[in-house]
C-alpha cells in the first residue's frame, strides 16, 4: 500500500521543470519536495505527496480531513479508542 501525506508549500527553490523543488512542511516539519508534476501550485497551496514528490494539489478542507484521518488511524494503532 502507498500513502501520501498532505502538506503545504512554503516555498519555491527552483521551477524548472524536471528539477521543480520546494520546501514543503509538513505538521512543522519541512521537506524539500520535487515539484515537476505540480508545476501550477503556488506558496500557501497544498499538495500531497508521496515518496519525496508531490503528486498532486489539493483544498485546505481535504487537507485537514486527510490529517483528521492519519490522527484517527495513529490513535487506534497506539490503542486509544477511537470516539467520532
Amino acid at each position: 500500500m502507498c500513502l501520501a501525506v498532505p502538506g503545504k508549500l512554503t516555498e519555491w527553490i527552483e521551477r524548472t521543470p524536471p528539477f521543480s523543488e520546494g520546501i514543503v512542511e509538513f505538521a512543522g516539519v519541512r521537506r524539500r519536495t520535487n515539484l515537476a508534476c505540480v508545476p501550477d501550485v503556488v506558496v500557501g497551496d497544498f499538495v500531497l505527496v508521496h515518496a519525496g514528490v508531490a503528486i498532486s494539489r489539493i483544498e485546505a478542507a481535504e487537507a485537514d480531513r486527510i490529517l483528521q484521518i492519519l490522527d484517527e488511524i495513529e490513535g487506534v494503532a497506539e490503542g486509544k479508542e477511537y470516539m467520532p
